[in-house]
């Protein structure tokens, strides 16, 4: 499993247009091979931290490549992102518990 940790600020003139952007990608990659989940929190100071897991650094690979996921990059970082810092990592151990 990789996970990637996307901590972000989002401009709030462009926020709207953001958010419906957002909900189109995370469908795409919802499709995607390997895709396992996807959550997105929002601090009480605005900032965003979404979590987003695939079965393979190949298959997050595939997703970070794909032409319009790509282009949303580049217009997050012309229009939406006041700033954001990524995290791509695989885990180091695992525990769960369940009632």
């Amino acid at each position: 499993m990789v996970i990637t940790v996307f901590r972000s600020r989002i401009r709030a003139e462009n926020a709207p247009e953001f958010y419906e952007l957002a909900a189109q990608l995370k469908k795409r990659a919802e499709a995607m091979p390997g895709f396992l989940s996807y959550k997105v929190f929002t601090g009480e100071d605005g900032e965003r931290c979404s979590i987003v897991e695939f079965e393979s650094h190949e298959e997050l690979l595939a997703w970070r490549n794909l032409p319009e996921h790509r282009e949303a990059q580049q217009v997050g970082r012309e229009r939406y992102y006041e700033e954001y810092t990524l995290h791509v990592t695989q885990p180091v151990r695992e525990s769960r518990f369940k009632r």
